[in-house]
């Protein structure tokens, strides 16, 4: 993704202390962040899910995509630099080639979902366990409609993990 920094030019570059929440999930900002130097880790709820380090890694894609509030949250670990554009649906719409990026990123980000999926699939096939249900969430994925997707789980988590 450091080729997202050639693009780095008509926002404001942000520098936040560590701990400081960048995005809230839940929350909706329009904004889509960079990041030019230090750590970020990602959360869903209280779980730390990704740690971010590589400059150019892009922030709150998601959201501004799919016009809904951010799916995580992204706190600093350290002392971050991040270039922030605050217009972030109208910035893509004139830089095709960021949108291009984000669309490669976000592309391979579901391979490897998909990937593992289908390899628990195989490795699960036939055992009746709660991950038979993998077959499921594969072809959900695939099938529904765009509006219709709903992330998360109504399970209750296993107390025991």
């Amino acid at each position: 993704m450091r080729a997202v920094l050639d693009y780095c030019t008509g926002g404001t570059d942000r520098q936040f202390a560590a701990d400081t929440i960048i995005v809230t999930e839940g929350g909706t900002s329009g904004h889509l962040y960079v990041l030019m130097q230090g750590k970020l880790e990602v959360l869903k709820g209280e779980m730390v899910v990704a740690t971010v380090t590589e400059p150019g890694a892009v922030l709150g894609e998601m959201s501004v995509l799919l016009g809904q509030p951010h799916t995580a949250t992204v706190r600093a670990c350290s002392d971050v630099v991040v270039y922030e554009f605050e217009n972030a649906a109208s910035f893509l719409e004139k830089e095709p080639g960021v949108a291009l990026l984000i669309a490669k990123m976000l592309a391979q980000r579901l391979n490897v979902a998909n990937t593992y999926l289908a390899d628990l699939k195989r490795q699960y096939a036939g055992h009746g366990t709660h991950l038979a249900m993998v077959g499921e969430v594969l072809q959900s994925m695939i099938n529904l409609p765009p509006l219709e997707v709903s992330p998360g789980s109504d399970r209750q988590s296993d107390p025991r993990m």
